[in-house]
């Protein structure tokens, strides 16, 4: 082991794990006792309905049920800390994670554990106004009970639809910090039929997280589903667009500018997408040939080139963060990348996470690792550093289970220096040669 490396990893003898897109939800049925009894009958018709929907997309060929077995069967007592307190630490600890971004829907199989009335990932403008937010107030109440069970481990993100009432969006929100979820909202990705994400109705939203530190958030699960059939593939290609799409709407439209300590999250949408956006972003800003027939009104309401807000602004919960996305971490920001293990669902790296891990970073810097595990999260919610420190001294990864520090590893990381020195080629006007990432 060289010098170098032999440093590095005496300066981080474990790594601080927080992982930025992890779930919680009740049992479908017990969300009841969570709602306003007003709200119980229609709690107890839409049970019905979910039930015949399961029981369609089963019928149809569009659930894997020899998978949904198997995980369940495989998994029975680690998917209790769906919802759960003490397991979930449990099956934390063994993942190596210190602390935890919490979403809804625990269950991403079946739908058994998601909040009442579409509140959560489905959320939009298509669901009834009030019943989606007396389903969002009973899981953000419940998550709360949740997250101070363990308060220095777990950063809540409340469900708040902003569609509909922004005063009720606002309380909400208020409600939300009172009540110490200090993981930020969880927004519809999509808001048909309502307008779109930079008119100025939704600025007292902004304005309330902004004041507040609380991070803005959208998270994949949505998409034209109406427009799909059978034809799941389509839904796969375009949902992660979805979820994007909210960003370069708020960027675009100067909110980045008018608020400038907002921060906003896209969260388990793969960061690939990332370098492209802003390359392209960034060109037109700057007048690149075939921008320059576009009028004054193209920036007109940014000081900076779009790739400055990305970096000041937004966060990606890259969840099973893959290693196409790591050798191309400079363009998007290593300072911008949270890891995720999406606890519980089957997408994520849980419960193998020290595996990925290994197979992902064993050559990547320990210092860029540091921030991508753990150090961008702790930031952007908050985390107390300290208060974590006994949690990731008894379970915290090591560089050497990471395979971060053999003796070829000065040379694995060297590899990277070329496209480091690069960074976004469109800004620095150095293009670097694509590094193997296997």
């Amino acid at each position: 082991m060289t010098e170098r490396v032999e440093e590095e990893r005496n300066a981080v003898e474990r790594y601080l794990v927080i992982s930025s897109d992890c779930h919680a939800g009740l049992p479908n049925a017990q969300y009841r006792d969570w709602l306003d009894p007003r709200y119980h009958a229609a709690f107890e018709e839409e049970q019905v309905a979910r039930a015949a929907i399961e029981s369609e997309l089963r019928s149809r060929g569009l659930r894997n049920e020899e998978f949904a077995e198997e995980w369940e069967r495989d998994n029975e007592e680690g998917l209790r800390g769906g919802w759960d307190a003490a397991r979930r630490d449990k099956e934390l600890d063994a993942d190596g994670v210190a602390g935890e971004v919490i979403f809804p829907d625990a269950d991403a199989v079946t739908s058994g554990a998601s909040a009442p009335f579409g509140a959560g990932l489905s959320q939009g403008g298509d669901r009834d106004p009030e019943l989606l937010l007396a389903g969002a107030r009973a899981h953000n109440r419940w998550l709360a009970e949740l997250c101070a069970d363990s308060p220095a481990r777990r950063a809540g993100v409340a469900i708040v639809p902003i569609l509909h009432d922004i005063d009720a969006a606002v309380a909400e929100i208020r409600w939300a910090a009172d009540a110490g979820l200090r993981g930020g909202i969880l927004i519809p990705s999509m808001w048909q039929p309502y307008a779109p994400y930079h008119d100025a109705r939704y600025d007292p939203v902004w304005a309330t997280c902004q004041d507040l530190e609380l991070p803005v958030h959208v998270h994949s699960g949505t998409a034209d589903r109406d427009s799909y059939g059978e034809y799941v593939g389509m839904y796969v290609s375009e949902v992660r667009w979805w979820s994007t799409r909210p960003l370069w709407f708020l960027m675009w439209a100067g909110k980045f500018e008018q608020f400038p300590g907002l921060r906003f999250v896209v969260t388990e949408c793969g960061a690939f997408w990332v370098p492209d956006l802003l390359w392209t972003s960034d060109i037109v800003y700057d007048r690149e040939h075939a921008a320059k027939k576009l009028g004054k009104e193209l920036t007109a309401h940014l000081t900076m080139r779009p790739s400055e807000y990305f970096d000041r602004n937004c966060s990606i919960g890259a969840s099973n963060t893959r290693r196409r996305e790591l050798a191309r971490r400079y363009e998007i920001g290593v300072g911008n990348l949270m890891w995720g293990n999406d606890f519980p669902h089957p997408e994520g790296t849980w419960p193998h996470t020290k595996e990925w891990l290994r197979a992902a970073f064993c050559d990547i810097p320990i210092d860029e690792t540091q921030a991508i595990l753990g150090g961008n999260a702790a930031e952007v919610y908050r985390f107390d550093v300290d208060a974590l420190a006994p949690v990731v001294e008894r379970i915290g990864p090591t560089p050497d289970e990471l395979d971060q520090t053999g003796a070829d590893a000065e040379g694995r990381h060297d590899k990277w220096a070329e496209v480091k020195a690069a960074g976004r080629p469109w800004i620095t006007g150095v293009e670097a040669v694509e590094v193997p990432i296997a």
